[in-house]
């Protein structure tokens, strides 16, 4: 009868927190009270954890969260891990406030922050709730890029039957079934056959100037 309560108390769910003893975990913090603090809660919870400092500028592969001390001599420091096309999860350790350090917290992308001197409660909910955080803001990339990607195709599509219509001395409608027929007999999207009209269109107009009127005309 604990285990729910305890879930709903941290606000995970039983799935949630599954998943929290099947993370990779890199803890960039001094081997001080706090990192060894960081690090035991973190194997207790079931992660599976490395300890890095300094900060290494490249991960091990297959890490999911970052546990980073974010210090005044980081300030400065590129890393590499979160330029990645999904980065992992970067929890902050913070031991105090000032422009720098939350500039570079916010640099960072840190989905939490945690409070320095670390305490035997807390990190539990942090991890949660960048995980959680983290996954929504994925997802949400993953739409946008999706409806990008279709609004690019119809402008392509629009700009192919364009170029139809006017070589072919056709209409809109016939235009787009010129298109969507060879689409469908190489097996291909009616993007692609677009793109590949407009391509073709883009290169047969190299050095291609139009006909100056004649003077009088």
């Amino acid at each position: 009868m604990n285990a729910p309560i305890r879930h709903r108390a941290n606000g995970a769910t039983p799935a949630q927190l599954k998943e929290l003893r099947l993370l990779r975990v890199a803890v960039l913090h001094p081997d001080d009270t706090d990192g060894r603090q960081l690090t035991q809660q973190l194997q207790r919870i079931g992660c599976q954890v490395q300890a890095f400092w300094p900060p290494v500028p490249t991960l091990p592969e297959g890490i999911d969260v970052v546990v980073l001390a974010v210090q005044p001599e980081i300030s400065q420091l590129e890393f590499a891990w979160t330029k990645a096309e999904n980065p992992p999860t970067c929890i902050a350790v913070v031991n105090y406030e000032n422009p720098t350090i939350v500039d570079t917290v916010l640099r960072l992308g840190a989905k939490a922050v945690l409070p320095s001197p670390v305490r035997s409660f807390g990190l539990l909910s942090a991890l949660v709730i960048a995980r959680t955080l983290d996954g929504e803001i994925q997802a949400q990339t993953r739409r946008i890029r999706k409806l990008e990607a279709k609004l690019n195709g119809a402008r392509c599509i629009a700009e192919a039957k364009s170029i139809l219509m006017r070589t072919r001395n056709v209409s809109e409608l016939q235009a787009y079934d010129l298109i969507r027929e060879q689409a469908m007999s190489k097996r291909v999207t009616t993007e692609n056959i677009a793109a590949a009209i407009v391509n073709a269109n883009e290169i047969l107009s190299i050095g291609v100037k139009p006909r100056a009127g004649r003077i009088g005309a």
